[in-house]
């Protein structure tokens, strides 16, 4: 692959590159490029949103150049106040060192060893004395940092923003000139972030990196980015039926996005799907258990997509419970009166609940609907028991 090629392969579903058509050249000089990525290690899991900028790293590394991955250690306890409008609550140290070791194992499931640095930036950050700090803040202004959306709507709408916050870019821009990154990589709120990183190495007599943006991806709820505080996520280190029922759960709008972004789909294999679907040619519910699939065969291997979408169909579909449902032991009370039942199998979490749910329609016997308060014991020996699409129980005498 020559440079034009590959930096054209190497932008593929990229949202802003900058400065546009210099990828090409720093290519042709020959050298593995230093492409830094930054995450603050501010919760436990690796979600599908992160792996959208750890695959293009990803995809860096497979051509040659070298990913450096930041945990920002350091900087999780200041807090990015990227897209937010309000102050982030700061973490403890603890808490961080906690996270950064729970999400390590998930970078490196999508990361080569290869070609890898992993750096923590408190290796930097931490020994900078006041002259430094005082050093590194003369490198813009106040007036610079109120043209970022964020802060300027939080200033317009008279929201505190800490002193702190404004240091935040800042200390990110100082990594930059720490690993001597040619390229730093975020997603599409980080881009104020990594241009600072731009002026910040030139005032340290650097050449400037280039930045490179992702889009967002958007959560399981279809309407904000995914979140891990938000809750509609997904980590890669779920289980591949969890996986996929989550990713079923996705609305329809979403899904030309998460099949460019998220799945395990190639690039044109993820175009042509998406423009299937958008023009109408393709089935939605067919195309999103073609994603499903392609998501789980990307983190669990090749065909447990197939085989978490059986587990799937047998849940959703024939109403059969899931082969690790747990068994429950009929009381000896006959006959059995079914909403105490539920109470007692952990299913509901009290009578009344039970007979709402009931009532409801929302109780199965063996997958067919219940509608009776009292069933004859021997009648639910062996029988299947479920509450909705994900509570099950299997019951026996015994």
């Amino acid at each position: 692959m020559n440079p034009e090629q590959q930096a054209e392969a190497l932008l593929r579903g990229v949202d802003t590159f900058l400065p546009r058509g210099e990828l090409p050249g720093r290519i042709a000089e020959g050298r593995p490029l230093r492409v830094k990525l930054g995450l603050d290690p501010t919760a436990p899991s690796v979600t599908l949103g992160w792996a959208v900028v750890l695959r293009k790293l990803r995809r860096f590394q497979d051509m040659g150049h070298t990913a450096v991955l930041i945990v920002g250690d350091f900087t999780a306890r200041v807090g990015d106040p990227s897209g937010r409008s309000e102050t982030r609550r700061r973490l403890t140290a603890a808490e961080v060192d906690e996270h950064a070791e729970a999400v390590l194992g998930g970078f490196r499931r999508i990361l080569s060893e290869d070609n890898l640095e992993i750096r923590r930036n408190s290796e930097w950050l931490s020994g900078l004395d006041m002259a430094d700090v005082l050093h590194l803040t003369a490198m813009t202004t106040l007036a610079q940092m109120l043209e970022r959306d964020d802060f300027a709507k939080r200033f317009e709408a008279e929201r505190p923003i800490s002193m702190m916050e404004f240091m935040y870019p800042l200390l990110q821009a100082y990594d930059s000139v720490a690993v001597e990154a040619d390229i730093e990589m975020g997603g599409t709120d980080q881009l104020f972030n990594l241009m600072m990183g731009r002026q910040v190495q030139q005032r340290y007599g650097q050449r400037p990196q280039m930045v490179l943006t992702m889009p967002l991806l958007v959560g399981t709820d279809g309407r904000m980015k995914m979140s891990q505080s938000v809750g509609n996520y997904i980590g890669i280190d779920e289980a591949p039926e969890e996986m996929f029922g989550k990713t079923m759960s996705i609305p329809d709008e979403a899904m030309p996005q998460w099949l460019r972004l998220a799945s395990g789909l190639s690039w044109a294999e993820a175009q042509e799907t998406a423009a299937g679907l958008e023009s109408g040619r393709s089935h939605p519910g067919e195309v999103k258990r073609r994603l499903a699939r392609s998501v789980v065969d990307l983190y669990h291997g090749p065909g447990s997509g197939e085989q978490a979408e059986a587990a799937f169909d047998r849940q959703f579909r024939a109403h059969q419970a899931p082969e690790d449902a747990p068994a429950f032991t009929l009381p000896d009370a006959d006959p059995v009166y079914l909403p105490k039942l539920l109470a007692e199998a952990g299913l509901v979490k009290s009578n009344s609940e039970g007979r709402r749910m009931l009532a409801q329609g929302a109780v199965r016997i063996d997958g067919q609907p219940a509608t009776e308060e009292n069933h004859r014991r021997a009648d639910l020996d062996g029988k299947t028991l479920s509450v909705g699409r994900r509570r099950f129980t299997r019951l026996t005498e015994e």
